[in-house]
């Protein structure tokens, strides 16, 4: 099976090959356009960007399946939560999405992102170190470890193969 993972970012291809069998995949992450602006500001947007990841890996890859995995943030009455989304897209059928952890951001983390800047580089600058998306993750600092963004995106992608396993057995029958 070729899988076909809209993005280069190590943590979300990690993710991917997790779910896979290595013997039975062939991956490739190229870099797909989410379409939506680079912070994503709600669940709406951030399910799109992944959506657009996924369709775009698809058609772009020419592979079975295409993966999009999409990070944001969410508005609610408690705080910034920071939220993740996830979409598969496959020849003949609408794309699957699934959501993921969520968590409440620290007013000092969600006040520099209400002013519009991307929660990539307030980490670094919170965090006082280099590329953190591309390692732990918000979800890395804030759990002290415990979940780091690799754990996170695997979590939302398995609930995609599930659901796509799941569409594909009924077809069987």
């Amino acid at each position: 099976m070729k899988i076909i993972i809209g993005s280069k970012n190590p943590a979300k291809i990690t993710a991917v090959q997790n779910c896979f069998s290595q013997e039975e995949s062939e991956f490739l992450s190229l870099d797909i356009p989410s379409g939506v602006n680079d912070q994503p500001f709600s669940d709406e947007e951030t399910i799109r960007g992944a959506i657009n990841r996924a369709a775009g890996a698809l058609k772009q890859g020419n592979g079975d399946i295409g993966i999009g995995l999409e990070g944001g943030v969410q508005e609610t009455n408690h705080g910034l939560l920071l939220c993740n989304w996830g979409a598969l897209a496959a020849p003949g059928m609408e794309p699957l999405i699934a959501g993921g952890a969520r968590f409440l951001l620290p007013e000092e983390v969600a006040s520099r992102l209400r002013a519009g800047e991307e929660l990539g580089p307030v980490m670094d600058d919170y965090a006082k170190k280099k590329n953190v998306r591309k390692q732990e993750g918000a979800v890395g600092i804030f759990t002290n470890g415990m979940v780091n963004r690799v754990d996170m995106f695997t979590h939302l992608t398995t609930l995609l193969v599930g659901q796509f396993t799941y569409h594909v057995n009924l077809k069987e029958f």
